[in-house]
């Protein structure tokens, strides 16, 4: 695998803030696709929502009909896809993929190796939109002769999600009804400990059925002062998770569940999702989850927006703090041709999605912030991945005029990780590998009250490192 540099947290930091940036709108191109072949260009949208998200669907129905009332020479195909690390490459080899996808930030860097994804380097340039990416996220996103294989949707971080209303029951907010937010670790074990016995419902949703739980657990060790990964002068990964502060990490997940007694009836059948319906149905009070997923827990499990709180990871026991960061980047399948990756964007134009403020991407931005107001779905700040004043601005605006939450629930959250350094990018090497093994240990120690943590974590480190040999340091 690639070497590649770790997003600076101070960039992304910034990224929340407009005063950073002085660059100017790029002017957007009619590029869409114009051609003098009556055959219609076929755009294949895999960034269409899933069924399930029935709002999603309407909203790009009109963005559909747009599309094709402007470019009539296009026709977009609905073809939902969910990236996933096992079906990718068969899908791709195959010839299958959609023109455009959504993957995560840790994996443009295989995909690029591997040639699955279109060099869209040239087309960016022409459209004026090459330099108005944030030069961190443009390295994620191309290859060692600075190639540019995909945009970015948008960035994230993680923090805790918290339900208002069992706060509000537990007797754990203040005297102006906004929850008591655990600054350190240990606050917060005795916080979801509170919740479970004044509620009879879980303080805490801790993931433990597939790789998220590593993920999230991933954050939690750093705060307790780990990390899980490290590189040698020759570049060589190196596994760690048999450290001493990894160990006590582990043993305070642990303790989540055989000390406070906090967590749901069965975390190893929690996953991504499950978390999601725990928070929004009641059934738990906190979950670790990242802002561009306020969704999950309203509009699909039907927590009122005013109900959602949002605070910072808490600190560890020597007061290091740190909110797990990456995003969402738009890809291109290799198969796509220049007339489909272009209608692709000029589809993003419609969207709001790209690093322009015309009619087109402004209308696209406010129907989205309307839509999420008509769902339920708080409109909160977001992590630009652009560098044009302009666009930023306009993004500030459109959260202002269609703002339907209080503020002051998610201040604890923008105000943490708006700071220098506390912002960090997944661990290098292989990250999906490395959540399988955590996520292997948490299995064991929340199933077995005698469980050796020290035993399970250095097994994980012998087979990560296995895993690191043979994918990374050949």
């Amino acid at each position: 695998m690639k070497k590649f540099k770790m997003l600076s947290s101070i960039v992304l930091a910034a990224a929340l803030t407009t005063a950073l940036f002085a660059g100017c709108g790029a002017k957007t191109q009619d590029t869409a696709t114009t051609t003098k072949s009556d055959k219609k260009i076929q755009l294949k949208l895999g960034i269409w929502p899933q069924d399930t998200l029935a709002d999603e669907v309407e909203l790009h129905k009109q963005y559909k009909a747009k599309m094709e009332e402007k470019h009539s020479n296009v026709e977009v195909i609905p073809s939902y896809y969910k990236y996933a690390t096992e079906t990718f490459a068969p899908m791709a080899e195959a010839g299958n993929l959609p023109t455009i996808f959504e993957t995560w930030y840790t994996e443009p860097q295989k995909l690029i190796k591997g040639g699955y994804v279109a060099d869209i380097t040239d087309i960016l340039k022409k459209r004026g939109w090459l330099d108005s990416i944030n030069p961190s996220i443009k390295k994620l996103l191309s290859d060692s002769n600075g190639r540019v294989y995909g945009i970015p949707r948008d960035g994230y971080a993680l923090g805790v999600m918290a339900n208002v209303e069992l706060f509000k029951e537990a007797g754990l907010v203040d005297s102006n009804g906004y929850p008591i937010i655990p600054k350190s670790f240990e606050e917060f074990a005795k916080t979801a400990q509170t919740i479970k016995e004044k509620t009879g419902k879980a303080g805490f949703c801790l993931l433990a059925k597939d790789a998220a739980g590593g993920w999230h657990f991933s954050n939690i060790a750093w705060a307790f002062g780990a990390t899980l990964t490290n590189q040698d002068k020759d570049g060589k990964y190196k596994a760690n998770l048999d450290s001493k502060e990894a160990i006590e990490a582990m043993e305070y997940v642990k303790d989540l569940k055989w000390k406070y007694d906090c967590l749901t009836a069965d975390p190893t059948n929690e996953d991504w999702g499950t978390g999601f319906s725990n928070l929004g149905t009641g059934a738990a009070g906190m979950y670790i989850a990242a802002n561009d997923a306020v969704n999950q827990p309203t509009e699909n499990n039907g927590l009122p927006a005013k109900d959602l709180a949002m605070f910072a990871i808490p600190a560890g026991p020597n007061g290091a703090q740190y909110s797990l960061s990456g995003g969402t980047p738009y890809m291109f399948s290799k198969n796509a041709t220049e007339d489909e990756i272009n209608a692709a964007l000029d589809y993003l134009e419609i969207m709001g999605k790209a690093p322009v403020t015309t009619e087109d991407s402004i209308k696209g931005m406010e129907a989205d912030a309307k839509n999420k107001v008509n769902s339920g779905v708080p409109v909160i700040k977001s992590f630009p991945c652009w560098v044009n004043k302009d666009v930023l601005d306009a993004q500030v605006k459109v959260v202002k005029d269609n703002s339907n939450v209080d503020e002051k629930l998610y201040s604890s959250y923008f105000d943490t990780i708006s700071k220098e350094g506390n912002l960090r990018l997944e661990e290098p090497g292989s990250a999906q590998d490395l959540y399988s093994e955590l996520t292997k240990v948490i299995q064991a120690v929340i199933t077995d009250k005698n469980a050796d943590v020290a035993s399970l974590m250095k097994q994980a480190n012998t087979n990560y490192q296995k895993i690191l040999d043979e994918k990374c340091n050949k």
